[in-house]
C-alpha cells in the first residue's frame, strides 16, 4: 500500500493519496485546488491517478477534482445525496474499490453534510482488517465536526452523533483516524487539534464529544458552540457540485496605470505582502493580508464580496500566482496582479498610503499620556471574552465594514488583535474605507500587552 497525506497549510485542510505501487494504480482523497502534490507523488512512485473519491461536498474550499479529470482522466465517486452535476459514480453506504491490494469502503456517516462519507482503508497483503479510516468532515483529531452547514443544526447535530457512536467508535480501537482538517480549519470547533492523526481507541477515550452522555446534552452543545461559517458557503458548495471547474482565475500582469483604472472601476487590490511592507506604503484603497501568513485566504474571503473582482500584488516575482492559488482555493477570481510589484508603482511617482505601526509598549503609553486613542480590539468573541484591554471596542474584523458606524471618525483609532495579522487586515479596511487616523498594533497583541503587565479585563 501506498499512502500519504497531502496538507493545505493556509486552510488546513487534510488530503490523501492512496494507492498500490505493484499494480500502479491510485486514489485521491477530498483534493485540494492545488493538485500538483498527487501529480508528482504519483509520477514519482509510479502510479496513475484513476480515481478520485469525495466525502462531501465541501463548504470551506474549492475542490480539484475538476482539475484531476482533466489532467489524468480520473473517474469521480461520490455519494448518491450530493446531487453532483458532473460525469462522476454515486456511491452508497458499503460501496468498494479495490486498487490492486488495496480496498477502500464507504461508510455512509451524515451530520456535516447528510451526504458526508468516511473511507475506510484495508491492505489485503496484510490481512482483511481494516487499518484505517479517512474520516472526513466527521471525527477529527480531539473534536468533531460542526453540523450547520447543509441543513438545520439540531438535525445535523443528531445525524452527527449517531453517525460517530454507531460507525465509526465501533470500528476496532487500533483503527488509525486521518482526518479532513487539522487545527485553524473553520469546520471544527475550538478543540480541533493540529495533530495529523490518531486513532479509534483514542479519540473513543479523549475527545471532547466523550464528555455528553446523551444525544440531547451533545445537540445542545453542539448548536451553542458553533463559530462562524466558512466564508463564501454557497458558492464554494456551488463549484462543487459542478460542472467540473477546471480554472478560476486566468489572471493578467497589470502596469501601474491598469490597476490604477481597475481600481477606479471598483477592483480591489489585495495586497499580499507582509502587514509591515503594507504599512511602509501601499496603494490607496488596498487591504493587506498576506499569502505568508496561514489562513490568508479565508481573511480575504471575509472581508471582500464573493464576486468581487481582485487585483494582487505581491512582494516579489511569482508570490502573485501563489497567492492567485491561494484564493481560487476559496472560490474568489483575481483578474490580475500588479507586475513589477510596489517597485513598478512606485517609480512611476504614483501616490501611497501610509498606516502608523505601534507595538503593545507604543500603544501603552499614547493611551497614559491621555491622547484620545480609541482601541479596537478586532479578535474573536471568545478571544475578547477571555481577557482584553479595558475600555476597548470590540468589533470582529469579518464584520467591521457593517459596523463602522460604530466607530468615531474624529479620533485616532488603534487596531489589536493576538498577533498583529487580523489588526493589520482590519486598519486597511478602516483606512480603505476613509478612516485617515488608523493605528495598526503590530508585533504581538493583547497576550503581549498582558504578558507585559498592562492591565486586562474578562467579560
Amino acid at each position: 500500500m501506498f499512502f500519504r497525506q497531502v496538507i493545505h497549510e493556509d486552510l488546513g485542510c487534510a488530503s490523501y493519496l492512496v494507492g498500490d505501487q505493484d499494480e500502479g494504480v491510485a486514489a485521491v482523497i477530498d483534493p485540494q485546488w492545488m493538485v500538483d502534490p498527487y501529480v508528482e507523488l504519483a509520477r514519482l512512485h509510479g502510479m496513475r491517478i484513476a480515481h478520485i473519491c469525495e466525502t462531501h461536498n465541501h463548504a470551506d474550499h474549492v475542490s480539484g477534482h475538476g482539475r484531476l479529470v482533466q489532467i489524468a482522466g480520473a473517474r469521480i465517486h461520490i455519494h448518491e445525496l450530493a446531487e453532483a452535476a458532473y460525469p462522476h459514480e454515486p456511491l452508497t453506504d458499503g460501496w468498494t474499490l479495490d486498487l490492486g491490494q488495496v480496498r477502500i469502503e464507504a461508510i455512509h456517516a451524515p451530520g456535516h453534510r447528510p451526504e458526508h462519507t468516511c473511507f475506510l482503508l484495508r491492505d489485503l497483503a496484510r490481512g482483511e482488517e481494516p487499518w484505517a479510516v479517512l474520516t472526513g468532515d466527521s471525527l477529527f483529531v480531539g473534536d468533531v465536526a460542526r453540523p450547520d452547514l447543509a441543513i438545520e443544526p439540531r438535525e445535523g447535530a443528531r445525524d452527527l452523533y449517531r453517525s460517530l457512536n454507531e460507525r465509526l467508535f465501533s470500528l476496532p480501537d487500533d483503527v488509525e483516524v486521518w482526518p479532513g482538517h487539522l487545527g485553524g480549519s473553520l469546520c471544527g470547533g475550538t478543540a480541533l487539534d493540529l495533530k495529523t492523526s490518531s486513532t479509534i481507541g483514542f479519540e473513543s477515550t479523549h475527545s471532547r464529544f466523550r464528555q455528553f452522555d446523551t444525544a440531547d446534552e451533545f445537540v445542545e452543545d453542539a448548536v451553542a458552540t458553533l463559530g462562524a461559517k466558512p466564508p463564501n458557503v454557497e458558492l464554494i458548495v456551488g463549484l462543487n457540485q459542478g460542472p467540473l471547474v477546471d480554472s478560476i482565475s486566468r489572471p493578467s500582469p497589470l502596469s501601474p496605470q491598469m490597476v490604477a483604472d481597475a481600481t477606479a472601476n471598483g477592483a480591489v487590490v489585495v495586497d499580499a505582502r507582509t502587514n509591515e511592507q503594507f504599512d511602509e506604503a501601499h496603494i490607496p484603497g488596498a487591504i493587506s493580508a498576506s499569502s505568508q501568513d496561514t489562513g490568508f485566504a479565508t481573511k480575504v474571503a471575509r472581508v471582500v464580496a464573493a464576486d468581487a473582482e481582485l487585483v494582487v500584488v505581491a512582494a516579489s516575482s511569482g508570490y502573485e500566482l501563489a497567492a492567485v492559488d491561494l484564493l481560487a482555493a476559496v472560490g474568489l477570481r483575481v483578474a490580475g496582479y500588479l507586475e513589477g510589484g510596489m517597485t513598478a508603482w512606485r517609480v512611476e511617482g504614483r501616490d501611497v498610503s501610509r498606516i502608523e505601526m505601534l507595538e503593545p509598549e507604543g500603544l501603552a503609553a499614547r493611551l497614559d499620556d491621555g491622547e484620545s486613542t480609541v482601541v479596537l480590539d478586532v479578535r474573536a468573541q471568545d478571544e475578547y471574552d477571555e481577557a482584553h484591554i479595558p475600555g476597548s471596542l470590540h468589533i470582529p474584523y469579518e464584520v467591521l465594514a457593517e459596523r463602522e458606524d460604530e466607530l468615531p471618525r474624529d479620533r485616532q483609532i488603534a487596531t489589536i488583535c493576538s498577533g498583529g495579522k487580523r489588526s493589520g487586515l482590519a486598519a486597511s479596511v478602516l483606512m480603505r474605507d476613509g478612516f485617515d487616523n488608523v493605528v495598526h498594533v503590530a508585533s504581538g497583541g493583547v497576550g503581549t500587552w498582558r504578558r507585559a503587565g498592562h492591565p486586562v479585563e474578562s467579560s
